[in-house]
């Protein structure tokens, strides 16, 4: 599998105010003719909704698109004070729909934006249409050894010098990919978290993540509202694939599950054309081949 590179940018973000704290967010659809449906992005960490720009264009010629940069990411990384748990963030996106009066999108979600998605909908009663979640955090057990010694260890890390940081993100990304990032991928996602702000923003958002927050979440996930479709990096080296199947488990129904051969954790970014054809036949409305192209 070559190197995946950088084919899309967001437009530039609107940035409203939600749980009183500022939020980047995307909003674009169809030029032409009425939409399909809405549906809604959430991002993981360390990432920012840059990991979904591919396949949001491609999906905002059937659908009006909605994206965010949670508190702590990407457009809105602002403060060094923002609450940046996952308690929080599932609040905000809840927030965030109803600011967007959104009555049942359909949402697709990679890393612990599946938490987030998860826990609007069966802690916040956010109503889904529909919910496509991509090698997600939410059973346990999740984060690496070098995302729980840096938890513990947030303000030594935060003081490191600023090339020895740079490195350290850059290779963090990297390992996420099983095959490799372009270099314009990993200049576009560890580009954030390489200012001043944004290195203690992300030694901040780590510590703030922890598993006890998606413990509710998996008490509840048979009570979830929604079809739900699970997708999974075979190669992932940060979650196991084998969690997927967990999924499928605890889920109502039979959740369909697709395990994507020769992709590691970044799944929308290694294998975006994958991706991009298993929400196009899970997702309703014009499924035709010139939407695969």
């Amino acid at each position: 599998m070559p190197p995946v590179r950088v084919e899309r940018s967001l437009p530039e973000p609107d940035f409203v105010d939600v749980d009183g704290t500022t939020v980047a967010t995307y909003v674009f659809g169809p030029e032409n003719g009425s939409p399909a449906g809405d549906i809604v992005f959430c991002h993981g960490t360390p990432w920012s909704s840059a990991v979904w720009a591919e396949i949001a264009t491609h999906l905002s010629r059937r659908y009006r698109v909605f994206l965010w940069d949670m508190p702590g990411y990407g457009q809105s990384m602002r403060s060094l004070t923002t609450d940046l748990g996952l308690p929080a963030q599932m609040r905000r996106l809840a927030a965030l729909l109803s600011y967007w009066n959104l009555g049942r999108p359909h949402v697709v979600a990679h890393d612990i934006g599946g938490g987030v998605a998860l826990g609007a909908h069966l802690l916040h009663s956010a109503e889904f249409a529909s919910l496509a979640l991509w090698d997600v955090v939410t059973l346990h057990p999740w984060g690496s050894p070098f995302f729980r010694l840096v938890a513990e260890h947030a303000e030594v890390f935060g003081r490191l010098p600023a090339e020895l940081h740079s490195a350290l993100v850059r290779e963090y990304i990297a390992g996420a990919a099983n095959h490799g990032l372009s270099p314009g991928w990993l200049d576009r996602l560890s580009r954030p978290w390489t200012t001043g702000l944004g290195q203690a923003a992300f030694y901040r958002q780590i510590a703030a993540l922890e598993p006890a927050h998606t413990e509710p979440i998996v008490e509840r996930l048979h009570a979830v509202r929604c079809d739900v479709a699970i997708g999974w990096g075979r190669e992932d080296p940060w979650i196991p694939v084998e969690q997927a199947a967990g999924l499928q488990e605890l889920l109502p129904g039979h959740a369909p599950v697709t395990i994507v051969d020769g992709a590691g954790h970044l799944t929308p970014v290694e294998a975006g054309q994958r991706v991009r054809e298993v929400l196009d036949r899970w997702l309703p409305g014009d499924s035709s081949d010139e939407h695969l192209a």
